[in-house]
């Protein structure tokens, strides 16, 4: 990444969370807190109003505003293929609000004529996803993992076996080709994946159990990470 761009992506983290001391926005930029210092120096000799508080970290002056939002070809052609697979890969509402954001990026750039029309885009992302199984309840997956809501669901095993389980999402993952649904399922008292293309059936549950102490989204992925060691 050019010196630049992290100048840049450094200003933006001080925006959205400031105040951040150098070690923090060193670990966040992946650099040493030298570089960072050499960086904030850099940045008020530009003229950006960056200013420093003994124990407590770095901040902007308040009112500080950027320039308006420059990508560059490869940013966005990078976010306009990201928003197309997220409209055609996940489900409907998070479709929209993919869609939603690439139009306010789009009207936010000061030279319009750098968004690439259809007949431009040379990375093409198909659409015949979104009659898949997994298109049509993607959406009230993502919804009761929102709201933390217990589901009743009916699955069809790969060895052709339909079970009826109760179940608390956690998190949607995406495998390049398979959306899975990772949970803490009651029947076997564990973290379970289920695929999302075979779940058959699915709907709010009114299950009032207390999950286990330490079951967590976070607790799931450190679980899949040892079994995978």
């Amino acid at each position: 990444m050019r010196k630049s761009d992290r100048l840049f992506q450094l200003t933006n983290i001080l925006r959205r969370h400031q105040p951040l001391t150098a070690k923090q926005l060193a670990e966040k930029l992946m650099v040493s807190e030298r570089t960072i210092y050499r960086y904030v120096d850099d940045l008020s000799l530009s003229g950006i109003p960056i200013y420093g508080e003994p124990g407590i970290g770095y901040r902007l002056s308040e009112g500080f505003e950027l320039p308006p939002l420059q990508l560059s070809p490869g940013e966005l052609e990078a976010l306009i293929t990201g928003v197309s697979f997220i409209a055609s890969l996940t489900g409907r509402d998070f479709a929209a609000s993919a869609h939603s954001l690439l139009s306010k990026i789009e009207a936010a750039l000061p030279n319009r004529s750098e968004v690439l029309s259809n007949e431009d885009r040379v990375v093409r992302v198909p659409v015949h996803h979104r009659e898949s199984e997994a298109y049509q309840v993607w959406g009230m997956l993502h919804s009761a993992i929102e709201r933390g809501c217990w589901l009743a669901i009916s699955y069809n095993s790969l060895s052709q076996v339909e079970t009826s389980r109760t179940i608390f999402p956690l998190g949607l993952f995406y495998w390049g080709g398979i959306w899975t649904l990772g949970s803490w399922c009651m029947l076997r008292r564990d973290y379970r994946d289920f695929r999302v293309d075979r779940i058959s059936e699915l709907e709010l549950c009114a299950f009032e159990g207390v999950l286990p102490e330490g079951v967590s989204l976070s607790a799931y992925i450190e679980f899949k990470s040892t079994k995978a060691d």
